[in-house]
């Protein structure tokens, strides 16, 4: 039987982002079976991986070699009971390779015999073609093959990944992501910027309720919601209280910016950063026990000492319980004079939200135009990396239009350009002739109805901007803006 590999795990195996798997099966130099990869077909589209340069050994032997401290190897290592059941499967495994081993020396054996039974009552001619097919059999399963080597490393580097994390499948949405180390499912999936349903997070609303489709998983965490016997019976569980112990289809909802309610919570400041006269980055940390529901380029309130203020999200959902707005400094923004003069490490905040449907389209594969004016490079910000976290782009192209605050995270974008070979950054810098501008950035793209375009900034400038694009072949359905000032 053929051994079959999710989309996710041969990318960790090559080193390659899924979009460039999912560019070679459309160009048909990867073939796949339902989605998955045959492992032979593996091989053959990557002869040139150097299976045993795996950062993943690497890890695994650190772990082995050296004393961490006690919370890094929980963070490394699976769940105890988790980790058993997986080595238990590979055992299995193993178990099965083995015995059919010994089922193919057996036939060997018989065939050996029925050719000295046969070779008995022949002619010298068949007696002579008969020796000649033991020979041939003998020689080739006594040798090894030239790519043994090749393939046994590369089974071994895959069965790694298998005890070190599991990959999970969301049913209707189509979503999938790996479970490292530690985590619960639910954990998992907003690392990787997967927005599921839940509440507490803790196990006692509810709110996370899942069913396994296919798949093992193990409960590690206690929970004090009580599910029904017909759901237990119908493979119900709590995401925030299970780690899978091996691949799993889940079946469960994944929230729009409809679906994630209002929330109010006290948070502190982790960190102010002042970038230049202009712009500061407000960090906020949210409390372990009421993390914030959001989705990438939503907004969310933020008060302290009765002042308040609404600014867009700049960081990613999957980025725990880090919450991070740009906060630029205007006439009569009384909270964004707080943030430059006042606010300082572990002060609370009011922090409600979030707001807005400026979000992404998850279900699109085309390649994203990213277009930043100004302060409007903080939801773009959130955007990129959330799409960046489910891997959802064939292609991302960011063109930031400086104000007064100028390009204030310019290294962050050239790092993603240097990291990433799908990512471009193109830089403007202000300019009083917006629509020239924003006229040769259209006429950079002659496929301009390929694309998705994400833009956010004023009213003004959107409405400037607007028509150009449409104009230019892009379908109205395909823009998507966030107006800052609106």
């Amino acid at each position: 039987m053929s051994h079959l590999l999710p989309l996710s795990r041969v990318a960790k195996l090559v080193g390659l982002p899924r979009h460039a798997l999912q560019e070679m099966i459309r160009g048909g130099t990867l073939a796949t079976f339902d989605g998955m990869v045959e492992f032979d077909e593996l091989r053959r589209a990557f002869p040139e991986v150097k299976w045993d340069d795996d950062a993943e050994f690497r890890r695994v032997q650190e772990i082995k070699e050296k004393a961490f401290a006690k919370r890094v190897l929980e963070r490394a290592l699976p769940d105890k009971e988790v980790l058993v059941a997986r080595l238990n499967e590979l055992g299995d495994d193993y178990a099965a390779a083995k015995a059919l081993l010994l089922h193919y020396g057996n036939v060997m054996t018989w065939v050996d015999e029925k050719i000295d039974e046969i070779e008995e009552d022949k002619s010298v001619e068949t007696r002579h073609a008969l020796h000649s097919v033991r020979a041939f059999l003998l020689r080739h399963l006594a040798e090894i093959p030239p790519d043994a080597v090749l393939a046994q490393a590369a089974i071994a580097r895959e069965r790694i990944f298998r005890i070190m994390s599991a990959h999970v499948t969301i049913l209707p949405s189509g979503h999938e992501f790996d479970v490292d180390g530690n985590d619960t499912l639910l954990e998992a999936a907003l690392r990787n910027g997967v927005s599921l349903n839940y509440g507490c997070s803790n196990g006692n609303c509810g709110e996370c309720k899942a069913r396994v489709v296919s798949g093992d998983v193990k409960k590690v965490h206690a929970h004090d919601y009580a599910l029904k016997e017909t759901e237990k019976d119908a493979g119900v569980i709590l995401m925030c209280a299970y780690a899978p112990v091996n691949d799993v289809v889940i079946e469960a909802n994944v929230a729009g910016a409809h679906d994630i309610p209002v929330q109010q919570l006290v948070a502190k400041v982790k960190s102010v950063e002042v970038f230049n006269p202009h712009m500061a980055a407000l960090h906020i940390l949210a409390p372990r026990s009421q993390r914030l529901r959001y989705l990438g380029g939503q907004n969310i309130d933020v008060a302290s000492g009765g002042v308040r203020g609404r600014y867009a999200i700049a960081s990613c959902p999957c980025e725990d319980r880090h919450i991070e707005v740009h906060v630029p400094r205007r006439a009569g923004d009384d909270f964004a004079e707080l943030v430059f003069n006042r606010l300082k490490a572990n002060d609370a905040l009011e922090v409600e939200g979030p707001f807005g449907e400026f979000v992404l389209d998850e279900e699109s594969p085309r390649p994203v135009i990213f277009l930043a004016f100004g302060a409007g490079f903080a939801p773009i910000k959130s955007l990129i990396q959330h799409a960046m976290s489910l891997e959802l782009a064939e292609s991302i192209d960011l063109h930031w239009v400086a104000d007064e605050a100028g390009h204030y995270q310019d290294n962050l974008c050239r790092t993603w350009a240097d990291a990433l070979d799908n990512f471009n950054y193109l830089p403007h810098a202000p300019t009083d002739d917006l629509e020239a501008l924003l006229k040769s950035i259209v006429m950079d793209y002659p496929d301009l109805h390929r694309f998705d375009i994400y833009a956010a900034g004023s009213a003004a400038q959107l409405e400037r901007a607007r028509p150009l694009f449409v104009s230019g072949e892009l379908p109205g359905a395909r823009w998507f803006e966030n107006a800052l000032d609106a």
